[in-house]
């Protein structure tokens, strides 16, 4: 009796239905207008494109100098996922195992620092960072995606490690293992459902981001896809038409990422769930 279909039910799927329509809407809008002519686009925006227009895509290609700016982003996002995974997840671990409330004036010193708003920051981060080289660098915006990535990686790490028995790690000491082993050879490998579930996360901020790399990274062989997106955003005139198709470009190899790993985000979250 419990799994009759009732009206309801029927209620419930229609309106996520619905929502989930809604959702897709901006998609729709994104990728019909970027196979239109330019003329089309602002004549007819709402409507199926009349004929496809490939060539936006070869254009937009070409002009954004794809493979470089794509390198640069896969670079970048690639670092600074490395960079928050090793140094937050052994933070966690020491804020969660260090039993003292220093410990818990750290943690929440990170969370708190999660709140602040970026634009309040801005202007004396880059005069900061102006002063230690950082600016027109690539290693220079990793550290920076590491101070500002690190409240929610730490917070994510410290609510997953806390249910971690703490006799595992006991029972390494004892055969011989350092406090360094234990955390990568006993720790670590079970932080993997929230390890994927992070990098996913901090990958569709970082790779999306616009304005950091904007401020920090001057040099045109550095720019990122959104950056090189920018481009076609002049004073006097917009390239909707290869704009549309570069936002295309950026976003294909995210949904690809994104799509790959979703298992493993119901994983880790399911995980989380029953510890």
């Amino acid at each position: 009796m419990g799994n009759r279909y009732t009206g309801k039910t029927f209620i419930g799927e229609f309106f996520a239905i619905l929502l989930g329509l809604v959702f897709l809407v901006p998609f729709y809008y994104l990728i019909s207008n970027s196979l239109k002519p330019f003329a089309e686009i602002l004549t007819n925006t709402s409507a199926l494109p009349k004929t496809l227009m490939l060539d936006n895509y070869v254009n937009a290609f070409e002009k954004l100098n794809y493979l470089k700016v794509f390198t640069n982003s896969v670079m970048i996002t690639a670092i600074s996922n490395v960079v928050l995974v090793v140094f937050c997840s052994m933070a966690a671990y020491m804020l969660v195992r260090t039993k003292k409330k220093i410990s818990n004036v750290i943690f929440m010193t990170f969370v708190a620092a999660m709140i602040i708003p970026f634009q309040s920051i801005m202007i004396p981060l880059i005069k900061t960072a102006g002063n230690f080289g950082l600016l027109n660098s690539i290693w220079g915006l990793v550290i920076m995606y590491l101070g500002f990535g690190s409240g929610m990686t730490i917070f994510l790490y410290h609510g997953f490690i806390k249910g971690i028995p703490v006799e595992l790690e006991e029972a390494a000491i004892i055969d011989g293992c350092t406090r360094f082993g234990v955390f990568w050879r006993i720790v670590f490998p079970l932080l993997k459902p929230i390890t994927v579930t992070i990098v996913i996360l901090n990958s569709l901020w970082i790779w999306n981001d616009y304005l950091l790399p904007s401020l920090v990274l001057q040099d045109p062989g550095f720019k990122t896809i959104p950056l090189a997106t920018f481009s076609f955003f002049g004073q006097y005139t917009k390239q909707w038409d290869l704009a549309l198709a570069g936002l295309v470009l950026g976003i294909i190899p995210l949904l690809i990422f994104f799509f790959s790993m979703q298992k493993h985000i119901i994983k880790g979250i399911t995980s989380g769930s029953i510890k």
